[in-house]
């Protein structure tokens, strides 16, 4: 998507399809996960299993997906008088090169993705008002909010934070695709979407983390954070037209 922006941003398009889809759930996929130990285990209450900054996390769920949207460049848009959900203005990329599967402990990496997105927009850290975050019901979770926390400093005690995959499941190839649809409905509805799952927040994660419920709130720049294995980063900034 963010590649997509560019090509729009450099003339060389004025509509983009940009999206991705995934279905992981095969022996293949699930049973390389499991060898790495990287999937939820709580088999006996699935519902729940999916629980992003909580202690009581154990991994993640795998799940399938597909997201899509069309990127157009405004004039080209308002010409045919076509229904406009939001604005993309930032994009940035980053890689730790810290690990072939942990991030940097300090979140450095996911806080430089942040930054260059903000940079890209032109923005401010003050001017975000919500992140859909990478949270994956991982140990890496705490380590996304020490990134959050680097990038918007004192601004991050008033941001929503919140993690789709709590309901979604990880959707790997599909999530950043997915969880930038969400970040524009939220910007269309004024709602953050809740983390559900979330009774016992770890250590470290105390910001506003929307558990359980959905939360009605003012909403003009919205965040969506998508990292990888071995620290390769992405993040996308859209605000509301």
């Amino acid at each position: 998507i963010g590649m997509a922006m560019r090509l729009i941003t450099y003339n060389d398009a004025d509509i983009v399809v940009a999206g991705a889809a995934e279905m992981a759930t095969t022996k293949l996929g699930i049973g390389g996960f499991a060898a790495m130990r990287a999937l939820s285990t709580r088999n006996d209450d699935p519902e729940r299993a999916s629980r992003p900054w909580d202690q009581d996390r154990d991994g993640f769920v795998l799940g399938d997906g597909a997201g899509v949207v069309v990127l157009e460049e405004y004039e080209h848009a308002k010409a045919r008088n076509a229904h406009i959900y939001a604005e993309l203005i930032g994009f940035g990329m980053s890689a730790d090169a810290y690990h072939i599967t942990s991030p940097d402990p300090d979140g450095l990496g996911g806080a430089a993705s942040m930054n260059y997105a903000l940079k890209d927009a032109g923005l401010l850290a003050q001017a975000v008002d919500y992140i859909n975050a990478h949270a994956t019901s991982t140990m890496g979770d705490g380590l996304e909010i020490k990134g959050i926390k680097h990038c918007f400093g004192e601004h991050a005690k008033k941001l929503a934070v919140s993690s789709t995959k709590s309901m979604t499941g990880h959707l790997l190839g599909a999530a950043g695709s997915v969880e930038a649809i969400f970040c524009i409905l939220a910007l269309r509805d004024q709602v953050a979407p809740p983390t559900i799952n979330l009774d016992h927040p770890d250590e470290g994660c105390d910001l506003n983390l929307v558990p359980h419920q959905p939360q009605s709130m003012k909403m003009n720049v919205v965040l969506s954070n998508s990292f990888g294995f071995g620290g390769t980063n992405g993040t996308l900034i859209f605000r509301q037209m």
